[in-house]
């Protein structure tokens, strides 16, 4: 069940230079995942809500949150929880903190990263293994967790053959990807019959590594024939086999207050 495992981490795990944030207060979206006969593998849900001021007159914040569980068949043979939070600027969309946890029979983990954008530095913390804790560079553009990059790339208006750059944070390291417009495609959801745009996160400009350097490719498809742009299908291959993320529900932004 190790690539389910990891299957599961990417989403919550997976803001580039958006104008806005990728998500909107009340905002949902909620997948059903698919791993070979585990049609109903698990779920993934990434829902966005106001964060709390820490001090008066402070700028508005968002808290985007993913949270990832293993599900029916799946989850007797491997029970897998986790929780992402990534607190951003609701105006720009920049990343202030990020944190995700998760939690299986044998272990569990906790880790909090928060940035220095002007010393260009990010600053991973273990919440449970000390030993762990990192101070790493960041390169140039703004971070982000893959799955909110591609949430955000809906807002890009790409088309076939065009790409942008995004800069993704994967626990203690930071990725830089080129996002491509790959094709059209005709998708089928419980949401109906959709045209999308598939896009491809690639490691065009540094040597690949982590699962990219294993071989492993990431997609997105995000829906054009509807003015959400949702993006209604994540698919991750490895070597042997890939995991399907379907969009099955999703809740409208809470109207802004007259």
């Amino acid at each position: 069940m190790n690539r389910l495992r990891l299957l599961l981490l990417l989403f919550p795990l997976l803001t580039s230079l958006t104008a806005q944030p990728s998500l909107l207060p009340g905002e949902a979206l909620t997948y059903r995942v698919g791993w070979g006969i585990f049609i109903g593998a698990g779920e993934i849900k990434v829902f966005a809500q106001p964060a709390p001021p820490v001090a008066p007159g402070e700028p508005p914040r968002l808290l985007n949150i993913t949270t990832t569980a293993t599900r029916g068949l799946a989850r007797a043979l491997y029970a897998f929880d986790a929780r992402a939070e990534a607190l951003v600027d609701a105006k720009t969309g920049r990343l202030i903190t990020h944190s995700e946890g998760t939690t299986t029979q044998q272990k569990q983990t906790r880790h909090v990263t928060t940035f220095d954008y002007a010393k260009r530095l990010a600053f991973y913390r273990d919440e449970i293994n000390p030993a762990k804790n990192l101070d790493f560079p960041l390169p140039s553009g703004e971070p982000v967790d893959l799955i909110m990059s591609l949430v955000g790339a809906r807002t890009w208006d790409l088309k076939p053959g065009e790409k942008r750059d995004t800069l993704v944070l994967f626990e203690k390291e930071a990725y830089e990807l080129t996002v491509h417009a790959v094709r059209y495609e005709e998708v089928t959801t419980r949401l109906g019959t959709l045209n999308t745009l598939v896009l491809e996160p690639r490691m065009d400009k540094t040597p690949p590594k982590g699962m990219f350097k294993r071989g492993s490719a990431v997609r997105v498809w995000i829906a054009q024939n509807d003015h959400r742009r949702l993006p209604v299908k994540f698919e991750v291959e490895f070597k042997f086999g890939s995991g399907v993320a379907t969009l099955v529900a999703y809740q409208p932004p809470t109207p802004p207050p007259k």
